[in-house]
């Protein structure tokens, strides 16, 4: 019998590894089998981490300049024999780095993540995986272009482009010195929103509000958008303003598309090729996934609906298991889950029952429940 175990981690209590080899435990317990464990994420949080976990890979902290200006650490993973790095821009330029009375999208830039992707590119790295969620800026990721070398002026001649306000104000693009090694990457970047740059759904009227823009600024932003946006298509001949996702994180998707001929992908595709789920999946009777909790959600691009689709693709048994169940999650069972077991034993308080020693405790004890029933009726 062979199972892979490819788990979302479970947030506040549970790495992804960390939670398969709790299940990977009790499974043994249970079962003469092979167990695989394989990190698994959908492109949010937690990403670099499963990546990492699931590559070898070691983490790389550095200072960079962080969402509003200040100097933070942040890090990304580092995997020496791919010459990858594993980037979260949330470490560098994350919403969750700023107050909630300190947001604000005229100030905020990406200059932090341009700097992660510059130490990487230092380090010999050539392929780049990102993620782009949790966001505090709406640069159009400017200031990440500049820490890579490119110059935005103003009518001036003075180099602007670091804060999203600047993104009204610049007359002239160059990017002769822009770092030569930047021909040489690739950039894969996990993105599952689809919103254009500019317009109704665009990232200034659908994502500036909850990053701190006011009305008036919202609609600014709007025109400012536009104006960068057709300055870049009249200075290096490609429209992406109105490709899926460059509205992500700012903007920031529209710059990896329009200045570093980036892909996006859908965070839980990205994710499983980049760990060779596939491989693994192959010849497995049983595949184990999970969530923190399912529900509605859970089918709409999250790790258990994303693994559940491959695993069916070879005949695999797909068992989820959660934190908590919603009613809505049967609809797990229509994306091709054919069981769900919460892992909670009874009634606790929340806090205890998210202690990582607790959830370790209740994957483990679950798991092997259901490899006792499945045991029993393969004897049977």
């Amino acid at each position: 019998m062979k199972v892979v175990i490819a788990i979302d981690s479970l947030k506040g209590s549970l790495s992804s590894a960390d939670a398969g080899r709790a299940i990977a435990a009790g499974i043994q317990k249970a079962a003469e089998a092979k167990v695989e464990v394989v990190p698994m994420a959908d492109g949010g949080e937690g990403t670099a981490e499963a990546l990492v976990d699931g590559m070898g890979g070691q983490w790389v902290e550095i200072p960079v300049t962080g969402p509003l200006g200040k100097t933070v650490k942040a890090r990304y993973g580092f995997i020496r024999e791919k010459r990858q790095a594993v980037i979260e821009m949330a470490s560098a330029a994350g919403i969750t780095l700023v107050g909630e009375d300190e947001r604000d999208i005229m100030k905020a830039g990406t200059s932090g993540v341009g700097e992660l992707i510059r130490d990487a590119i230092h380090r010999g790295c050539r392929d780049f995986l990102i993620g782009i969620g949790g966001s505090a800026t709406n640069d159009c990721g400017t200031g990440m272009l500049c820490a890579l070398g490119a110059e935005f002026l103003d009518r001036e001649g003075n180099r602007i482009g670091k804060k999203g306000e600047d993104c009204g104000q610049i007359s002239a693009i160059r990017l002769d010195r822009m770092m030569p090694e930047l021909k040489e990457c690739r950039f894969r970047i996990a993105c599952d929103v689809t919103n254009p740059l500019y317009g109704e759904h665009g990232a200034s009227c659908v994502f500036g509000p909850q990053k701190g823009g006011s009305e008036e600024q919202v609609r600014l932003m709007e025109r400012m958008h536009r104006q960068f946006a057709d300055l870049a298509k009249r200075t290096i001949g490609k429209d992406a303003a109105h490709c899926p996702g460059a509205g992500a994180a700012g903007g920031l998707g529209f710059a990896f598309l329009a200045f570093l001929d980036a892909s996006l992908e859908p965070g839980i595709d990205l994710v499983m090729k980049a760990v060779g789920l596939e491989a693994c999946v192959r010849d497995a009777d049983f595949v184990i996934t999970g969530e923190g909790c399912l529900d509605a959600q859970t089918v709409m691009g999250k790790v258990p609906a994303g693994v559940a689709k491959l695993a069916k693709r070879y005949g695999a048994v797909v068992i989820a298991v959660a934190g908590s169940v919603n009613e809505e999650a049967f609809l797990c069972n229509q994306a091709g889950i054919d069981a769900f077991f919460p892992i909670l034993p009874g009634a606790m308080r929340l806090e205890d029952a998210m202690r990582p020693d607790e959830t370790a405790r209740n994957l483990s004890r679950t798991a092997e429940q259901i490899f006792r029933l499945i045991t029993a009726v393969r004897r049977s």
